[in-house]
This record gives C-alpha cells, sequence and structure tokens, in this order.
C-alpha cells in the first residue's frame, strides 16, 4: 500500500503526499479546470518538475493525498502551509483533480479533517484560504466547511482576458464546529 492513513474521516483519508503520483498530478495541474483556480493557469507543468514539487512537498509542512478509503484512490491534495506557531495561523490549499470526483463533498470531508488537526493538534487558532471570486464550486465548499468571507483584493486575478476578485476566507477554532 502507498498511502498510509494520517487522519482518517467517513468516507476519506488523509495520507502523506506520495511522490510517485507526479504522472497524475502532472495531468490534473495541466487539466486548464484545475489550473485555473490554482492560479497555475498561465504555466505549464512538467512531470520533472511536478516529481521534484512533490518530493519537496513531503519534506515540508503538512501536505496531504486525499485519498478515497473505497478502493485508495487518490483524490487529490489538500495542505497546511505558511503556519505560524507564535501567532497560530496558517493558510490551508486544497485541490480535487478529477472532475468526477468534484461536486461530491470530498473536499470539504477533507478540510474538516484538516482543521481539525490544524486546530486540535498543532494548537492554531486562524486558518486563511484565498481564491478567486469565480469559483462557486469552491466558496460553497469552503462556506460548507465553516469559512466565511473576510475581505477581497479587487480585480487581483487575470484569467479569461479579464480580471476577478480574489476572496479571502477564515475560519476561527471557535467557530470550527468539528472541534
Amino acid at each position: 500500500m502507498k498511502y498510509f492513513s494520517k487522519i482518517t474521516g467517513g468516507r476519506i483519508y488523509l495520507s502523506p503526499i506520495d511522490a510517485d503520483d507526479a504522472e497524475l498530478y502532472a495531468r490534473w495541474l495541466n487539466d486548464p479546470a484545475v489550473a485555473v483556480n490554482l492560479g497555475l493557469y498561465g504555466g505549464l507543468i512538467s512531470l520533472p518538475n511536478e516529481k521534484r514539487v512533490l518530493e519537496r512537498m513531503t519534506d515540508e509542512g503538512h501536505n496531504y493525498a486525499i485519498v478515497l478509503k473505497d478502493g485508495d484512490e487518490l483524490l487529490g491534495n489538500i495542505s497546511l502551509m505558511n503556519i505560524d506557531q507564535i501567532h497560530r495561523r496558517a493558510t490551508l490549499g486544497l485541490f480535487i483533480g478529477e472532475a468526477a470526483r468534484r461536486g461530491k463533498g470530498y473536499g470539504a470531508e477533507a478540510i474538516r479533517l484538516l482543521l481539525g488537526f490544524g486546530f486540535n493538534t498543532l494548537n492554531l487558532h486562524n486558518i486563511m484560504l484565498m481564491c478567486h471570486a469565480g469559483n462557486a464550486q469552491g466558496i460553497a465548499c469552503y462556506e460548507k466547511a465553516g469559512f466565511r468571507e473576510f475581505g477581497r483584493r479587487r480585480e487581483a486575478h487575470f484569467r479569461g482576458g479579464g480580471y476577478t476578485d480574489v476572496v479571502y476566507m477564515e475560519i476561527l477554532d471557535s467557530e470550527f464546529a468539528g472541534g
């Protein structure tokens, strides 16, 4: 088995990332539907570069593969980044790779699992994220997990020949329903 259940939920578990999944990640990150929501649409993700990125991710921070319990299928990844233990804050990032797996609640479940770990194990107080305003599905997922908007950076994301706002969302440990 190449995945290890570090944080377990109802339908999924979070596992350390396996750098051998670089080909799948490169395919996902070159898909315009995924890349645009991650701010990577203008870039080219090569297999050797993605392998290096995944190897680095396995050595630093809290970066997890999102794995479906039924069949150990890799769905995407989720991370806590920029962890500041003094101010007890971090930034969350997430994506689900396959279009057929989006909109099924896996992202919200992964977020709740990582929030529980961040608040209850890492003793964080504030976890934030950023997404572009056109990512309605992502915003709905984040709100379902308990995040709320606290600000916007107007016309800060360029895509498709136009600008969209970047939305800033956060959740405090006292607001986390799973805690």
